[in-house]
């Protein structure tokens, strides 16, 4: 294929399907000179002629009309590409990678993914979770395309854009007593036995600061990196938790929890992560629309 020029290809099955070089530049928009170079280029290249002339018809030779089914073909090819990557363009076909944590996975990503797929139905979205420090990682290398990720997370190579923010509340078990509404501080709820995210991700780091800062060092019993194993373990009454409040307002969590604010409040902030020279293609592009749309 190397020198074989696909202008010239066409340029010559036009010229043999309207008969004639002055007729094929007119459908091109080309000159009539320009026509004739094309075509006599394309003999060069293959060493043998392709069109004679008939009178004033320009008639392909026996080794023209062998070339013409493998150009149909060429075209149809083409027209084919060209449709698929305006599909590309338009965001209707393609593939998006996105990392984040598992709560964020549960909880802010569903509604997201439904309405990109019912915009999108040809985009193939996979979703990956993680911790925060994993997830930047992969970002970075390319195995992802974006993330959103709990913050502060620092990149230089990275992007991070703050998209929205949750409060963190005190999680316990029902108990047959009202709870009461005030905040619970620090030094209280160190007291009880605390069910908390596993160490090594963003969200511990978040609730180990808010401790540390009223001058407690948290000593929780139990540790884990899924918030529907901390929610059940909290509703069996074997502990106390500090959860996103987002995952505590289902209906049916009403009957199995205790929720009351944190005192000084608590919040942690969700953020977009990009590769700062990523070259977002139109599916990206539309993700990273539904996300921002958050706020």
């Amino acid at each position: 294929m190397r020198g074989l020029n696909l202008d010239q290809l066409i340029t010559f099955a036009t010229v043999v399907e309207h008969g004639g070089f002055t007729e094929a530049a007119g459908r091109l928009g080309l000159t009539q000179p320009a026509v004739s170079m094309q075509i006599r280029n394309l003999e060069e290249r293959f060493g043998v002629r392709l069109v004679e002339r008939v009178g004033k018809r320009a008639l392909p030779t026996a080794a023209g009309r062998d070339l013409l089914p493998f150009i149909r073909r060429l075209r149809d090819e083409v027209d084919a590409a060209a449709a698929a990557m305006g599909r590309h363009r338009a965001g209707q076909v393609g593939r998006v990678r996105i990392g984040t944590g598992a709560t964020a996975c549960i909880y802010r990503l569903p509604p997201i993914l439904t309405a990109l797929r019912t915009a999108h139905p040809g985009l193939e979205i996979i979703v990956v979770t993680g911790n925060t420090p994993d997830i930047l990682d992969a970002v970075e290398g390319g195995s992802l395309d974006l993330a959103l990720v709990t913050l502060p997370a620092r990149r230089p190579d990275l992007s991070i854009e703050p998209v929205c923010s949750e409060e963190l509340v005190c999680v316990g078990p029902l108990s047959g007593q009202a709870e009461p509404q005030d905040g619970v501080a620090p030094a209280a709820l160190a007291e009880a036995t605390l069910i908390l995210y596993e160490r090594g991700g963003t969200m511990r780091a978040v609730i180990d600061g808010w401790f540390m800062a009223g001058g407690i060092q948290p000593r929780p019993a139990m540790e884990l990196g899924n918030v529907e194993a901390i929610k059940n373990l909290v509703a069996a009454g074997l502990g106390r938790s500090i959860l996103p409040s987002v995952t505590v307002r289902g209906p049916q969590d009403c009957d199995r929890f205790a929720v009351q604010p944190l005192a000084p409040p608590l919040i942690r902030t969700l953020g977009l992560v990009l590769r700062r020279d990523k070259m977002l293609d139109a599916g990206v592009r539309a993700m990273v629309k539904a996300i921002t749309d958050m706020r």
